[in-house]
């Protein structure tokens, strides 16, 4: 399904775009990590469906994980002060880890997440992002292994994504065309 029913969303990447591209990420991800003891630590929740595409197309034996986190304070605005709402079931002592993220914009969160991760012995730390929103980044040292799509400033749904809470479950990448309507 690349077509939805309402006309507030534009399509920025359909289903056949996010398929090849995630293919792509897989095969980069699986050259650069093989051999390795990996772990995928998905960011919740926008981070989900991208993480089960991704993972489906890494040709190795690995493990998951998951973290909650919010630096939302007001409901609007990132603080960069990280509130870890879910933690790691698991050590990542002597891994290599994968953070998994949906969209990278500001860099706040992000940035102060890879710091409290980094505190916990890992071999390495990644980055992969669906979307990389470089517009509003703060944070323009975040360095980001490995990148889906670089959109535009603009408010985009689906594919994990949501406007409220909805439109997580769109199978493509929408932009919202008037946010006070989403």
């Amino acid at each position: 399904m690349t077509e939805f029913s309402n006309p507030n969303l534009k399509v920025l990447f359909d289903t056949d775009d996010i398929s090849a591209r995630v293919a792509k990420l897989g095969a980069e991800i699986t050259a650069d990590h093989a051999g390795r003891d990996l772990v995928l630590v998905g960011v919740l929740k926008g981070s989900c469906i991208f993480m089960a595409d991704l993972m489906r197309t890494i040709d190795l034996p690995l493990k998951i994980d998951f973290m909650a986190v919010s630096s939302y304070k007001d409901g609007t605005t990132s603080t960069g002060d990280v509130e870890i709402l879910k933690d790691l079931s698991s050590s990542i002592r002597g891994k290599d880890v994968l953070v998994i993220e949906d969209i990278v914009d500001t860099g706040l969160t992000l940035t102060r997440l890879l710091e409290i991760l980094g505190t916990r012995g890992a071999n390495s730390i990644k980055l992969a992002t669906f979307l990389d929103k470089p517009a509003p980044r703060i944070n323009k040292d975040l360095k980001i292994d490995y990148t889906g799509f670089v959109i535009p400033n603009e408010f985009v749904v689906g594919y994990g994504l949501d406007a409220a809470g909805r439109y997580r479950n769109l199978p493509f990448i929408a932009v919202v065309l008037d946010p006070n309507d989403a």
